[in-house]
């Protein structure tokens, strides 16, 4: 894997290491002899996560602050890898938390993040910085603990970032730092304002409307007074010609997920659960009242993401490497077209390289008439330069 210098306000530089860390210590002795305030992000794939241990001793034993996540897998210029490991230096050290083993109810967690928090937090936004993130994909209230974040503040706050974890969506320590290796968490780096962070998923939506009637979190109960999976059923059957069943709800729900209706634009809600009594577990939260529509996930052919991203991403990316979070849900959706994709990407944004990570949700922050409202996505694409 090619090594190139990433000069971006996140990461300044990059290197892949074989799954077995060979080389691991003099990569991180060389980077140090040149940049002693440094720190290291890094991104590993769940099949690697073990070596999280090393990771750790490795940086200790240099006295280097470590900082990282485990994703499903990693972004790379071959595609998506497995086989491997992100080394992201950042040559000065970002204020940054940590915090682990949060409750399931909001309520609760939140005086604790509060607590971790609140210095990072005010310093970006006092300072006009932005807030990078990486969540425990299996927190139900990601878009509620931000508002909440946000609401605390007289200064508005620029955040974005990406959820980490087990793409089989079940329990996992998946954040850590020099000492641990949490779930339920969440992290945060206080960064300069990158050159760019992007992010698009081009889902169109459907002709119906409905009302998500009674929500728990990321759980939809009732949807227009009637079990959420009875009225989805029928949706999809009627719109898309596809009978959904128990068996075939997974295959099918991530190319017919929700799309929560806002006053800016349409959220991706990919489901991925089932209750008996027919409630539809989904990545990211629903508000109750929710206006909802099912959305179908385009061809590649039709997509307008890549182009939306680089239209977006105008020159700044242009003969430099690009750091790309890509979804699971739409990896899943995609395929075999998923790399063709990421090489599309590559080639419109004339990108150098490509790094980054294969996310379980994605986060950013829509600015309206100078207002900042964060926002929690599926399917979509997140690039930073």
């Amino acid at each position: 894997m090619q090594n190139t210098r990433i000069m971006s306000s996140l990461f300044q530089d990059q290197h892949w290491l074989p799954a077995s860390l060979d080389g691991l210590r003099p990569q991180l002795a060389k980077w140090q002899s040149a940049h002693l305030g440094m720190g290291v992000f890094a991104m590993v794939p769940e099949a690697a996560r073990e070596a999280v241990t090393a990771l750790q001793q490795a940086c200790n034993g240099l006295g280097l602050p470590l900082l990282g996540a485990v994703f499903p897998a990693l972004v790379t210029d071959n595609g998506l890898q497995t086989d491997g490991i992100w080394l992201m230096r950042m040559d000065t050290m970002p204020p940054h938390f940590l915090v682990g083993d949060l409750p399931a109810d909001l309520n609760s967690a939140l005086p604790r993040l509060r607590d971790c928090a609140d210095g990072v937090t005010r310093l970006t936004a006092q300072t006009q910085r932005s807030l990078f993130m990486v969540f425990d994909s299996m927190l139900p209230y990601i878009g509620s603990l931000m508002t909440a974040i946000c609401a605390d503040l007289s200064e508005q706050l620029r955040c974005w970032g990406v959820n980490a974890g087990s793409e089989t969506f079940q329990p996992m320590p998946c954040l850590f730092d020099n000492t641990q290796c949490v779930g339920n968490a969440v992290l945060g780096l206080s960064i300069d304002n990158p050159a760019a962070a992007v992010l698009a998923h081009g889902y169109p939506v459907s002709k119906a409307t409905m009302k998500a009637t009674a929500t728990r979190g990321n759980c939809i109960d009732f949807i227009d007074g009637r079990p959420a999976l009875t009225v989805y059923q029928e949706i999809v059957l009627v719109e898309y010609g596809v009978a959904l069943t128990r068996d075939n709800f997974y295959a099918y729900g991530v190319h017919f997920p929700f799309g929560v209706i806002t006053a800016l634009d349409v959220l991706v809600r990919i489901p991925v659960g089932l209750t008996d009594d027919g409630a539809i577990y989904c990545v990211g939260e629903v508000p109750p009242n929710s206006s909802l529509r099912v959305l179908r996930a385009p061809e590649l052919a039709s997509s307008t993401c890549v182009s939306h991203l680089a239209q977006r991403l105008g020159d700044s990316a242009a003969n430099r490497p690009l750091t790309a979070f890509y979804c699971a849900g739409r990896r899943m959706h995609f395929g075999d077209d998923t790399e063709q994709e990421l090489a599309q990407l590559a080639d419109r944004c004339q990108a150098t390289t490509l790094c980054g990570a294969l996310t379980l949700g994605e986060l950013d922050t829509m600015d309206t008439q100078g207002l900042l409202f964060p926002r929690f996505h599926n399917a979509a694409i997140v690039c930073v330069v």
